[in-house]
């Protein structure tokens, strides 16, 4: 049976922009753009880990609001079970640590960029509800 990983992600808004971040050269898919965040721990609400996650992989502190979505995907290393959530920056602007890039992003544009295939049914949503 694959490997199943929780993990969070932050549908961060600016006004009708939405921050992508770009995967680094030493994190797995390489490259592509997702929602900042990462792997639930052991005792964390997935608000929690996402709080968590930005602080580690930002060094900014986030106010999370509502679910956008649960979507899984089967990777070759095992099933992501990816829970997003809408939310906005408190303090400062994003901080690189592990990512290649992070670039505030028109939501009516996010469908341009190379998504890792997790992200994609969010990147979706995210784009309706601006439409909307």
């Amino acid at each position: 049976m694959a490997k199943r990983i929780n993990v969070v992600g932050a549908v961060l808004t600016e006004g009708t922009k939405v921050l992508a971040a770009q995967r680094g050269e030493a994190m797995s898919l390489a490259g592509f753009w997702e929602f900042p965040g990462g792997k639930i721990e052991h005792g964390e609400t997935p608000q929690q880990a996402l709080r968590r996650e930005l602080q580690e992989e930002l060094l900014c502190t986030a106010e999370i609001g509502e679910k956008v979505t649960t979507t899984e995907y089967d990777y070759d290393f095992g099933t992501v079970i990816l829970t997003t959530f809408f939310g906005t920056i408190v303090d400062q602007e994003p901080t690189l640590t592990e990512h290649a890039e992070v670039r505030w992003v028109e939501a009516a544009e996010l469908a341009n960029l190379p998504w890792a295939p997790a992200d994609v049914p969010a990147v979706d949503l995210v784009v309706a509800h601006f439409a909307a």
